[in-house]
């Protein structure tokens, strides 16, 4: 009996059930261990579905890769003692979701995929670290310097990504073996000042905002 094209009588989230399949598949099998038919097979649809929703095994690697991190869940817990706390509660934050047993895993074999796949460098960034920092920056507002509002959420995600890749894939030590407190009592001065101090621009050389 040939497999009807389409979508699965019954089920109303087609490309749900594709991402939460192709999930568990790229986790255990890495990229190149994982095809667009084992991904369709899993999720019981026909592979022209995937490319349908996706358009390509990439597309959907990269859709599944910045599935973990939804940085509207993260806010209330970055800005949860103010303003003034946010550098230290952000590192803490962070980390907290690549050391939970559930997500941590996940978002550790996926970035250790897209890196030796040479996903680019650019789009690891934006799901891993770019969209946490600028939601940061927007929710700030007036306490950092508007017109330099994106170059400080670029240097705040070139932070949080290199501490993810040196911490959790390269597993540079002793970095690697420092408890989460003690690195983002280190970290938090850097990111404290990308995000408050003056940084130098070729256009202008804004006074940092008072924190309140």
């Amino acid at each position: 009996m040939v497999k009807r094209s389409g979508r699965r009588p019954g089920h109303h989230d087609t490309r749900g059930q594709i991402l939460q399949e192709a999930r568990g598949l790229f986790a255990a099998g890495g990229y190149d261990g994982t095809s667009v038919r084992q991904i369709a097979g899993a999720a019981d649809v026909d592979p022209a579905l995937v490319h349908y929703y996706f358009g390509s095994k990439k597309n959907l690697f990269l859709s599944v890769l910045g599935a973990p991190i939804r940085p509207e869940d993260l806010l209330l817990e970055i800005f949860a003692e103010g303003p003034q706390a946010v550098p230290e509660r952000l590192i803490r934050t962070f980390l907290s979701v690549w050391e939970d047993p559930v997500t941590g895993p996940v978002m550790i074999g996926f970035l250790r995929t897209a890196v030796a796949n040479g996903v680019s460098p650019g789009l690891v960034g934006d799901c891993y670290g770019r969209r946490i920092a600028h939601a940061v920056v927007r929710e700030l507002g007036d306490h950092v310097a508007g017109e330099d509002a994106s170059f400080r959420a670029s240097l705040v995600a070139s932070q949080l990504v290199g501490l993810a890749l040196t911490r959790y894939v390269l597993a540079v030590e002793p970095l690697a073996s420092k408890t989460a407190e003690a690195i983002a009592t280190a970290f938090a001065p850097t990111v404290r000042r990308s995000l408050f101090g003056w940084l130098p621009t070729a256009t202008s050389q804004p006074v940092a905002k008072s924190v309140s």
